[in-house]
């Protein structure tokens, strides 16, 4: 299983254009700091088969960004797109749009998903006269088999019944925003995608001690983030994102796991999108680290 590392970037990406913080100060003086909108593409054992994980804003930025997604030799066109949803957030899904020249585009996510993208935002009738889009039901790990996708066996981990804005009103369920259990039927790798993660679980504990690799929320690195930054008058956690550092942070767990552990979903405000931030050497003191953009992962 090969993962590339598409974006590492929370909402608004780095720099947001709305923004003048030193994060995104910096990004626009450094432009290597830039970062897109956080997404991944997984390759099983066929090279030419692969699914996006999650489909954000840039999501034509980041597929012409790798050559080993564009259309092959002789091929003129990507005739389908393959996308598993964590959640129903616009950062992750309004890349559907964009991919509106698919001859088809396939869609897996859990059942809460596919109700607020096909009512609240009513994305087949909206690309139906541009493509063919094919909703699929994610499974929940342990509630049966998982799907097959580009030859890579996925579930989905149920993380929080944190509903997007857009779908404040929807009826709670535990699978509004999920992890991506991912595994190589093949060579028997596993990986866990969680870009969004409210609370620990033992599940969550359950599935990141049998992972190979794990993809997790960076959004803030400690809990006053976003009130001493002015992002908002709540904690990290109350904006549904643990904290990276600090008491009851992701770090503290995930330093005693054999994995490799990586933080994506970086905020603007977070002290990682800085390279040269002291931070990064607490967290390699702890075996982890901010994920790269591009970066590539076999396993």
């Amino acid at each position: 299983m090969l993962l590339r590392v598409l974006g590492t970037a929370a909402g608004g990406g780095l720099p947001q254009w709305n923004c003048a913080c030193p994060g995104c100060t910096g990004a626009r003086r450094h432009p290597s700091r830039r970062r897109l909108h956080d997404g991944l593409a997984f390759h099983g054992a066929d090279p030419d088969a692969w699914f996006l994980a999650n489909a954000t804003p840039d999501v034509a930025e980041q597929l012409e960004g790798q050559p080993a997604l564009r259309p092959g030799a002789g091929k003129e066109r990507t005739p389908v797109i393959r996308v598993v949803l964590t959640d129903a957030e616009l950062d992750h899904t309004l890349g559907l749009l964009r991919l509106r020249e698919a001859a088809r585009i396939e869609v897996w996510c859990t059942r809460p998903v596919h109700e607020a993208l096909t009512v609240r935002l009513p994305l087949t009738d909206i690309l139906s006269p541009y493509t063919t889009l094919t909703w699929h039901d994610l499974p929940l790990t342990g509630a049966g088999r998982p799907a097959t996708v580009a030859g890579l066996e996925v579930s989905a981990l149920p993380l929080s019944d944190k509903r997007p804005r857009y779908a404040a009103g929807e009826p709670s369920h535990p699978a509004w925003s999920t992890a991506l259990k991912v595994h190589d039927p093949g060579t028997g790798t596993r990986a866990l995608y969680a870009p969004a993660l409210a609370a620990w679980s033992d599940p969550l504990d359950d599935e990141i001690a049998g992972a190979d690799c794990v993809l997790l929320d960076g959004t803030f690195l400690d809990e006053d983030e976003p009130r001493r930054t002015g992002v908002s008058r709540r904690t990290a956690s109350g904006m549904g994102h643990l904290p990276v550092e600090g008491s009851g942070g992701t770090a503290e767990r995930l330093h005693r796991t054999g994995a490799q552990v990586f933080y994506t979903h970086l905020n603007n405000t977070n002290p990682l999108a800085d390279p040269g931030d002291p931070a990064h050497e607490r967290l390699a003191g702890l075996g982890l680290r901010a994920a790269e953009e591009n970066m590539v992962v076999q396993l």
